[in-house]
Parts: C-alpha cells; sequence; structure tokens
C-alpha cells in the first residue's frame, strides 16, 4: 500500500542529491582532464592544504571512508602525485605528501573547480547565500549535538568564524 512519504520532499535525500549533483559535475573537470576520481581530487586537495598527513588524518578530513583513502593515495602514488614516508621507527605510520606533479595538476584543476563554484554562486544573491550558510551551520550545530551523528572536521569548522560565506577567491581549495 502506497504512503504518503515523498523521497524527493525529503530534506536528508534532497541535500545529498544537491551534494552528489554538485560533486560529480566538478569530478566531470578532474576526471576528463586528469583522470582522477572524488576520492583522488579531495586527497589532493587535503595533501595542498595540511602537507605530509596520515591516511588517518586524511580519512578525517575529507568525508570519506578509510579503505577508499587508502585506495586513492596508492593510485595516486602509482601515478607519482604522493609518496609516502615513514613517521615512525617501525614504518606502521606513514605520512602522505604531494610530489610536484601532484601539485601541478592541482594548479590546473583549482581554477576549474573555482570556476563551476562561482557559477553556483552568481545563481543567488550575496544575502541568500549568506542564509544559506547560516541555515547549513544550524543544521550542523543540531547533528553537533546528536550524540548519533557523526562529528564534523577540524577541517570543515576552520574559518567558518567569519559572518558571511566564504569568497572562493581567497578561501583555498574547494571542498
Amino acid at each position: 500500500m502506497p504512503t504518503a512519504f515523498r523521497l524527493s520532499a525529503f530534506l536528508p535525500y534532497r541535500l545529498a542529491v544537491l551534494s552528489e549533483r554538485v560533486s560529480r559535475r566538478l569530478a566531470v573537470e578532474y576526471e576528463r582532464s586528469h583522470d582522477l576520481s572524488v576520492a583522488e581530487w579531495r586527497v589532493l586537495a587535503h595533501l595542498s592544504r595540511c602537507g605530509a598527513v596520515s591516511v588517518r588524518d586524511i580519512h578525517d578530513c575529507v568525508n570519506l571512508e578509510k579503505p577508499r583513502v587508502s585506495r586513492a593515495v596508492s593510485r595516486l602514488e602509482s601515478q607519482g602525485l604522493v609518496t609516502k614516508a615513514p613517521v615512525d621507527r617501525d614504518g606502521r605510520l606513514l605520512a602522505i605528501s604531494l610530489t610536484p606533479s601532484g601539485r601541478a595538476i592541482l594548479d590546473d584543476i583549482v581554477p576549474k573547480a573555482h570556476s563551476v563554484e562561482r557559477r553556483l554562486r552568481e545563481a543567488v544573491s550575496p544575502e541568500d547565500l549568506a542564509t544559506f550558510f547560516s541555515v547549513m551551520e544550524r543544521w550542523h550545530a543540531v547533528l553537533d549535538d546528536d550524540p548519533d551523528a557523526r562529528p564534523r572536521s577540524r577541517m570543515d569548522v576552520e574559518g567558518l568564524d567569519a559572518p558571511e560565506a566564504p569568497d572562493p577567491a581567497t578561501s583555498g581549495l574547494p571542498g
């Protein structure tokens, strides 16, 4: 028996669909030009911002499951875009860092990503965008208070003290 529930009107579903559409649109740019996956792009972007870090650090900051991060790092290493270096004496903890080739790919992709972001931002007024960011922060606050919700990474909250939405020209890499 059908119910009145409409998935297309369900807020979590609508947010997921929008997020996936934006992510897939960005993926067109880095897949076409550099054959990178979403996970690989996020790893490169994170390393660009943070320098040498562990797979665990990347996992905690890029909203991807650890096995997906590990596969992305392995593929990036095989392409010469990142390197792994032992951090401790027994070699179990590895620091992942960008190579010059990895940096060059990011230097090519970031302007294209900013262009996609700029088109989205220009579709709404600055006031609406500020309201949108404010609403997102309120929803994050609800989830921050929910013991069953996954916490946000520190990377997701850095720079959010500013009252208005970040400017893509000065905010660094897009998510």
